[in-house]
């Protein structure tokens, strides 16, 4: 097992190039849906059993101990309200893997609720053509903040909720990778709406100051081919994350808006586009998350009792993960196990960067999705079918 601050290529020195052709990684995390709950009903990868009628067959049972089987949800809409991704509850619900406890965790049938290609027809059909993962989970079981963490330091620091962070709290030994991205002289940059991705550590807002740019910025640096070699994109909270009480096809559309940007830059032909979840939003999903390494001593906040028990020595639920590319394995399914960390992983690999936790030197680089060693098949983008909506600048 690699330990922090070991390099991917040891034989090689720190910043140098591993994957020649790569030369932007671009990374956009949503919020809150399972894997079964956007993608269960893609005609590829490992989503729904289905009945001969074409339905889903998976259940979970109520508190009465009746199944209520997997359903289309009637709207394009989270209905948070009966969601619950809280760590206690998404503990109920994994139930040391049985994953029976979605319904009772909320005494609501939501949770089983899913969408299919009609709802959201541009993320079906960029897997179709590019790439999706089937095997790629959030980071931990708990809430958007610390799967958040996780993509950027490999740790949670002990955080199990969303809440306000501390604003005096530190960025764990290891740090950041934008630390190591900026110690060796690579640029990247958080283009964002209302709040950067980088103030889960608040001190961070003035230290990468530099670094934040508004996300109208990105469709100009697109237009212009001024992307860094490594961008991370963060939506906005009320309208598009695809959060709490949010229209998911607003969030489709957005979605589309940043990657059609980006594609038809000068830069897409050197470009991986990664388009992941944080985390599973309370939605049902019928694959248990399996053991994973812990990425440090720091243990979670949690008191047991009344908090369920637990560590970051497991994955969360999955999610989806599309990743398009020039290079991409044309609607290729990619099942090995990833976590947020892979993307971490992704960047060491290309750049040779220390591993900022034990977690991200075990994790799976996302190379998978991608061949580099033929000519690109997709110099020219892929043609994607328009969102169900499209109010968005950049979408045709």
């Amino acid at each position: 097992m690699r330990e922090p601050g070991s390099l991917p290529f040891p034989d090689r020195p720190a910043g140098s190039d591993c994957l020649p052709g790569l030369d932007h990684i671009v990374i956009l995390m949503k919020e809150n849906h399972s894997y079964d709950n956007y993608f269960g009903m893609l005609d590829r990868g490992d989503g729904f059993t289905l009945g001969p009628d074409g339905n889903p067959t998976n259940s979970n049972p109520d508190s009465r101990g009746n199944q209520v089987r997997a359903h289309h949800l009637g709207l394009p809409f989270n209905p948070s309200l009966h969601l619950s991704q809280t760590w206690n509850s998404s503990h109920q619900q994994w139930n040391h893997g049985a994953m029976d406890g979605f319904v009772t965790t909320t005494n609501s049938t939501d949770p089983m609720g899913y969408l299919n290609g009609t709802d959201l027809p541009w993320y079906y059909g960029f897997a179709r053509a590019y790439g999706i993962g089937d095997r790629f989970f959030s980071s931990v079981l708990a809430q958007t903040f610390p799967n958040r963490r996780f993509l950027q330091a490999g740790t949670a620091a002990g955080l199990v909720s969303t809440s306000i962070p501390n604003p005096f709290e530190r960025p764990p030994a290891g740090g950041l990778i934008f630390d190591q991205l900026d110690a060796h002289g690579i640029g990247w940059a958080n283009y964002f709406v209302e709040v950067p991705e980088v103030g889960l550590w608040p001190r961070n807002l003035l230290k990468y100051r530099d670094h934040l740019h508004d996300i109208g910025d990105f469709y100009n640096d697109c237009r212009e081919g001024r992307l860094p070699p490594v961008t991370l994109l963060t939506t906005e909270v009320l309208l598009a994350s695809e959060g709490e009480y949010q229209d998911d096809q607003v969030g489709e559309s957005f979605t589309a808006s940043l990657f059609e940007a980006a594609a038809a830059g000068p830069q897409w032909q050197h470009m991986l586009f990664i388009i992941n979840w944080d985390e599973g939003g309370g939605f049902y999903d019928h694959v248990p998350p399996p053991a994973a390494v812990p990425p440090d001593d720091i243990p979670p906040a949690i008191h047991v009792p009344p908090d369920e028990p637990g560590g970051y020595d497991r994955y969360g639920f999955r999610v989806g993960c599309l990743v398009g590319s020039p290079f991409a394995k044309p609607g290729h399914v990619s099942s090995v196990v990833y976590d947020h960390t892979s993307i971490l992983a992704t960047i060491e690999h290309k750049w040779n960067l220390p591993a900022l936790t034990r977690r991200d030197a075990a994790a799976n680089p996302l190379t998978d999705f991608i061949d580099l060693s033929k000519p690109p098949l997709f110099k020219t983008p892929a043609p994607l079918p328009r969102p169900a909506i499209w109010p968005f600048a950049g979408v045709k």
